[in-house]
């Protein structure tokens, strides 16, 4: 079975609106985590952090409410195109958490659990005067059901997935602020949907999921706004060698 490929380098909400009802299984996503002004008015010696970092990006500044007000959008789009039964990892920082689930839940998504990722070599900024930033927040949801699927073969599955920062290798061709590494998005591709089934990312940055979803053979859908992001995350998809073949469709906004 030929698998199908599509990339949309415009904005998630208004391309979300144009997808068709009931067509994805799982979604894995990585949104804004509403930190950039946080983060600029807390005490921090943001001169000693990467100039490229989510912070200064300019895509994570919007006031609490709007960023709110857009994820309502996200979440009311995400429920009329997954599939009931479906799943959906959003990755999103600790202190947010309980906003997004209860836009979630307002939106026909069951709550499972909040995990986090364990980052095993993270920077060791300010180390003698704080606990060092080692941990980041996804929340796994299922629609209108209390259960999806779930391929863990009885194996237990715990709330924590654990792994290095992104390897350079998988940074080749430029890179995230955000960038997640290749094995925790196959985690949950792998555990919470099959082969040929549809993976959506509609905040897709360098397209971690779109490589992972085309390793697995399963169909992707992924949207990215900023140009220079979509650009790595169409090379990195397109590089990426598969046992089933696949069409691959671009569209710029």
């Amino acid at each position: 079975m030929k698998n199908s490929i599509k990339l949309f380098n415009t904005d998630c909400l208004n391309t979300m609106k144009e997808l068709k009802d009931d067509t994805v299984d799982l979604i894995v996503t990585d949104p804004p985590y509403n930190l950039g002004n946080f983060m600029k008015e807390r005490a921090t010696n943001l001169k000693q952090m990467r100039p490229n970092s989510f912070y200064s990006a300019g895509w994570d500044d919007l006031c609490y409410q709007d960023w709110l007000n857009n994820m309502d959008v996200f979440f009311e789009q995400a429920s009329r195109i997954i599939r009931k039964g479906g799943s959906m990892i959003v990755f999103m920082s600790l202190i947010k958490t309980e906003s997004v689930i209860k836009l979630a839940q307002k939106h026909g998504f069951y709550y499972k659990t909040t995990g986090i990722w364990h980052k095993t070599n993270p920077m060791p900024r300010n180390m003698n005067l704080h606990f060092i930033n080692s941990v980041e927040g996804w929340i796994y949801f299922t629609y209108e059901t209390h259960t999806g699927t779930f391929n863990n073969d009885s194996k237990v599955m715990h709330d924590f997935v654990e792994s290095s920062l992104t390897p350079k290798n998988e940074k080749k061709y430029g890179s995230h602020p955000t960038q997640k590494p290749e094995k925790i998005i196959q985690h949950f591709v792998e555990l919470l949907s099959e082969e040929n089934e549809t993976i959506l990312d509609p905040f897709m940055g360098s397209g971690t999921t779109g490589v992972v979803s085309r390793r697995l053979n399963r169909n992707f859908i992924g949207i990215e706004l900023n140009e220079d992001y979509f650009d790595i995350a169409l090379k990195r998809i397109s590089d990426v060698k598969a046992e089933e073949k696949c069409t691959l469709k671009v569209v710029h906004g």
